[in-house]
């Protein structure tokens, strides 16, 4: 199933010129393929933070829509200074349309009966707004829209806002009569999303020399989460713990490993520790190599390329005396993890299930009436 290197290379000359393949036959299954998204240019860095800081699905403050355009407005120039430093905007639109064409190449392969399958793209917080995009799937009428989340393990504050947000839309929306939906919201230990992250570690680990290769510290980083909903009861802090245990099993338990958490914003309390206090902790205990591995991210985006990159493997490694330091990198389009794609999306396709119960369950101590609404909704959408 694996794909050749030039046929990777003329997909993604393609898409570079903002190309999207489909055989000008209409589509029969759609592929929208759900994620945060990132500003392209660092013009769109205030209205991405503007969404960010008023969906209360993602952050919840106090006086919220003053004090969240307040925020957006201050951390702009900021924000923007980072994009330039990783090249100007995020890869996050450029990997995903990549990842959809030759996932729904190898599906026109694989599952015929379901083809032609077309990928979409979904962003929450910048273009291609998801609202957008399924006014396209509907222009394009297929028969059946899988809701496909680019979040591997669940979160109410990124997947559920992504769920929520189709919901809102079509709380005000005709929604189509002659549609099937189906949702894929969590696959955070698929064995071929396991079998991807393990080799990109492997990758770096050979680039380590062979005394220290064993000692080298596997830090697992993800985007951290407040306690706040850790305690409602968030399947994220178990979820992203599978996919570690997992990914060590793979790798026959070789290395020393932790998890720790990055990208906390705000004065509140989140899940600790911090990504750069345990490179700090561990420097101290005498343990100076590393490899960071971003086991919540399926591409490059500003969290790996410059809080990683650079704020942690380049300024922090030289600040506290790390010897050696690297960084797996994302799945973005290795093979393996462009098969996980597939194999996710045509084991659903053949499934008879169109929801995981487990996404119609609220968190044990969620008080969210729209989130009592969405699920409700969600429930009766994939039944039809």
């Amino acid at each position: 199933m694996f794909l050749h290197n030039t046929k990777l290379c003329r997909l993604a000359s393609g898409l570079a010129g903002g190309v999207r393949h489909l055989s000008g036959q209409k589509p029969k299954t759609a592929i929208l393929m759900l994620n945060m998204g990132g500003p392209t240019h660092t013009d769109q860095v205030h209205d991405y933070l503007l969404r960010i800081m008023t969906d209360r699905d993602m952050i919840q403050l106090p006086v919220q829509s003053r004090l969240g355009p307040w925020i957006a407005q201050r951390r702009t120039p900021e924000v923007q200074k980072k994009y330039k430093e990783i090249g100007g905007g995020s890869p996050i639109l450029k990997w995903t349309e990549l990842q959809g064409q030759l996932m729904c190449e190898e599906l026109d392969r694989i599952s015929p009966e379901t083809a032609p399958h077309k990928h979409y793209v979904g962003f929450r917080y910048v273009n291609p707004l998801t609202e957008n995009t399924l006014a396209e799937i509907e222009n394009d009428k297929p028969e059946r829209v899988v809701l496909f989340s680019q979040y591997p393990q669940y979160s109410c504050a990124t997947s559920g806002s992504s769920f929520n947000s189709i919901f809102t839309h079509y709380r005000s929306n005709d929604l189509p009569s002659d549609i099937k939906w189906s949702i894929i919201d969590r696959w955070g230990t698929h064995p071929l999303l396991i079998k991807t992250f393990a080799q990109r570690i492997r990758d770096e680990l050979a680039k380590f020399v062979e005394t220290k290769r064993n000692d080298v510290v596997i830090l697992f980083t993800a985007h951290s989460l407040p306690l706040k909903a850790v305690n409602r009861g968030d399947a994220y802090p178990s979820e992203i713990g599978a996919s570690v245990h997992m990914v060590m099993q793979e790798l026959g338990q070789t290395n020393p490993y932790s998890l720790a958490w990055q990208s906390k914003v705000g004065p509140l309390p989140w899940l600790a520790p911090a990504t750069d206090d345990a490179i700090k902790g561990y420097v101290k205990q005498g343990l100076k190599n590393f490899i960071l591995v971003p086991i919540a991210f399926v591409n490059e985006h500003i969290e790996t390329l410059h809080e990683l990159d650079i704020e942690y493997c380049d300024e922090l490694a030289k600040e506290v005396g790390v010897e050696e330091i690297r960084r797996a990198a994302a799945p973005n389009d290795h093979p393996l993890f462009i098969d996980a794609l597939t194999n996710v999306v045509a084991d659903h396709l053949k499934s008879q299930q169109a929801v995981n119960p487990k996404f119609l369950m609220r968190c044990p101590m969620c008080s969210n009436p729209k989130c009592r609404e969405s699920k409700s909704w969600y429930r009766q959408l994939c039944s039809n």
